[in-house]
């Protein structure tokens, strides 16, 4: 059984715009949207750390542009 926790968590009015068109957007409560995000961010650095790399690639020119994570 996993045990939940809660927090406060302290934003601007434009990143809650910006979390409430994305739940919206996704049909996902804040909750959900922020716990994906969560496991994306885990994910992308887990592959980070093993030497893979993260690009965006542009469908129709093929050009690469590589992500940089802080």
């Amino acid at each position: 059984m996993n045990t939940r926790k809660t927090m406060t968590l302290n934003l601007t009015e434009a990143e809650m715009q910006v979390l409430g068109s994305l739940s919206e957007k996704k049909d996902l409560s804040k909750t959900a949207l922020l716990r994906q995000a969560l496991r994306m961010y885990q994910l992308i650095e887990a592959r980070l750390e093993n030497g893979e790399k993260l690009f965006f690639e542009d469908e129709k020119t093929k050009e690469k542009a590589e992500v940089m994570m802080l």
